[in-house]
């Protein structure tokens, strides 16, 4: 068994467990496919395992015949074309404090402490 994603339009809309993608169009008709949960950013988790399309696929993520990419979080990100992943325009500070990005400053805010 698989995971499939269902493409409409260059977004995905479904994603389901099947045998195979043929399985799928016969049985559901569409764009489908294949993803796994195991690749994020190009990598796949598992050793020796082979990465899929860039990331796993999630309904609204967007598909452009590469690869799966998260709907854009802000205005202001960029998507890494090799990973696939949404990048700040500014890295976040890595002092171990927590951050919220700001828009409208296009900055890292330290978040408040609970």
């Amino acid at each position: 068994m698989a995971y499939y994603a269902m493409v409409e339009d260059g977004v995905v809309t479904q994603v389901i467990v099947a045998e195979t993608k043929g399985w799928c169009e016969d049985n559901l008709g569409g764009t489908w496919v294949q993803t796994s949960y195991n690749t994020q950013g190009g990598v796949n988790s598992r050793q020796g395992g082979e990465a899929l399309h860039k990331n796993y696929a999630g309904i609204g993520y967007t598909w452009d015949g590469s690869g799966f990419a998260a709907p854009q979080p802000f205005p202001s990100w960029n998507k890494d074309l090799d990973t696939y992943l949404w990048e700040a325009p500014t890295p976040m500070p890595t002092d171990g404090k927590s951050y919220t990005w700001d828009e409208a400053t296009t900055s890292w805010v330290e978040s408040p402490a609970l």
